[in-house]
């Protein structure tokens, strides 16, 4: 017994040391730092001057920030239903014995391996352009001059043109949560049901959608995390640091640590931290109230 405890603590201590130093460490520090001012993130703590919780009174009393937080709200909301919806949506026709599931798959999750830069690019060249743009040119075909004129990333419309982009290459991986999720259910299920006279939508009501709850928390959780890190598709929908359509959190918190914003001209790395703190703490919260209203009924495959 002794041995194998000897063996477990040699092979878990490089992991635990791994573990603090690289995660736990970090988040201790930004804690710590939001309570201070800190001019330069690498600074050491003989540098820094406590303010309490002025980073956080100065966040709640600024404009921008509390922009950054409303746009960050309906990329979370509005984004969220259409890439979970569409991603349910799909998982389920792909998982009806449709032909050529494995391709049509493969072509829903492909925008999801482009990188960022790339696809907000595509997106900005070739879609939303007025000059050659996809969506000019089909409404111009159409006959529909009013549509084709519209500056789709121009104010008022950039945040909405960046929202559908941004869900465009997200609803595959959400996807291929959910069918997974579906795929685990054993057809027989549905086949009793089908006996039964269930139609579809009974058949999702009454096993599909109940089965799914501990998947649909997951997808819930990992679309905060990926929201609250909004970042590059900011940047690259924007000309400027601080365009209230697109600004986020995280662009927010980049300004104030590297003092990257056109107004900004003093760095702040305990008000960025402050920011992550805030952050993070949104993403627990999420967490613990999506395990409080879906709760799972104790169902057995």
């Amino acid at each position: 017994m002794r041995k194998t405890t000897g063996k477990i603590v040699v092979f878990l201590t490089p992991a635990l040391i791994f573990f603090l130093t690289v995660f736990l460490y970090p988040i201790i520090r930004t804690a710590t730092m939001s309570f201070f001012y800190v001019e330069n993130i690498t600074s050491g703590m003989k540098d820094w001057s406590f303010v309490g919780l002025s980073n956080y009174v100065k966040l709640a009393n600024t404009s921008l920030f509390r922009t950054s937080m409303w746009n960050l709200l309906r990329i979370w909301a509005i984004g969220g239903l259409l890439v979970l919806g569409l991603g349910l949506m799909f998982a389920m026709i792909l998982n009806t014995g449709v032909r050529m599931k494995k391709f049509y798959r493969a072509v829903i999750y492909l925008p999801n391996i482009i990188s960022a830069v790339a696809l907000a690019t595509m997106w900005l060249q070739f879609v939303y352009s007025t000059r050659f743009g996809l969506l000019t040119n089909l409404f111009k075909t159409m006959g529909i001059d009013s549509l084709a004129a519209v500056e789709w990333t121009g104010p008022g419309n950039k945040f909405w043109a960046l929202l559908f982009a941004y869900c465009f290459g997200m609803v595959g991986y959400h996807m291929l949560i959910f069918s997974s999720g579906i795929e685990k259910i054993p057809a027989e299920y549905y086949e009793a049901s089908s006996i039964d006279g269930a139609n579809i939508l009974g058949q999702f009501r009454h096993i599909t959608w109940p089965l799914l709850k501990g998947v649909l928390k997951t997808n819930i959780t990992m679309w905060s995390i990926s929201s609250v890190g909004f970042f590059i598709w900011s940047q690259l929908f924007s000309t400027v640091t601080s365009d209230v359509d697109t600004i986020s959190p995280m662009v927010y918190l980049y300004n104030q640590v590297f003092s990257a914003g056109n107004a900004i001209t003093q760095r702040d790395a305990g008000l960025g931290a402050a920011v992550g703190m805030t952050l993070g703490i949104l993403v627990v919260l999420v967490f613990v109230a999506v395990n409080l209203f879906i709760r799972d009924d104790e169902l057995e495959f």
